[in-house]
């Protein structure tokens, strides 16, 4: 059975401050010092795995964003580590999202399989 669930809803609201979606950010942290980590992404977090994404432009308050979010490369790094990155599939096609659009190495799954995805984990945690 493997570790930890980390189960990633809420999509990234931008802020001035930070550039990465901080779960990602302690995600990638906690495998990088040994922890047995998986990643659901789903509801409007799965847009975090579509490939290339382009946040230039970004102004908050107007503010402009002088370095913009690259979340889909902060995916990318998940899925380096070894980290299974899930997407849930109907999320994906709620939003027109195809998983040619995908980032490597991320897979889908389906709703009615996510039951199953959390009994193959220890503990769930959800964000």
């Amino acid at each position: 059975m493997a570790g930890i669930l980390s189960v990633v809803e809420r999509a990234y609201h931008g802020t001035i401050e930070e550039q990465d979606d901080t779960i990602l950010w302690v995600s990638h942290m906690l495998k990088n010092a040994g922890a047995d980590l998986s990643i659901l992404l789903r509801s409007n977090a799965v847009n975090y795995a579509v490939r290339g994404q382009d946040a230039s432009g970004l102004n908050i308050g107007g503010v402009d964003l002088s370095v913009p979010p690259r979340i889909d490369d902060d995916v990318i790094a998940l899925t380096n580590t070894g980290a299974p990155v899930y997407v849930v599939a109907e999320d994906l096609a709620d939003r027109g999202i195809s998983a040619g659009d995908l980032c490597d190495g991320v897979q889908t799954v389906a709703r009615a399989d996510l039951a199953k995805l959390f009994d193959e984990h220890d503990a769930i945690w959800h964000w």
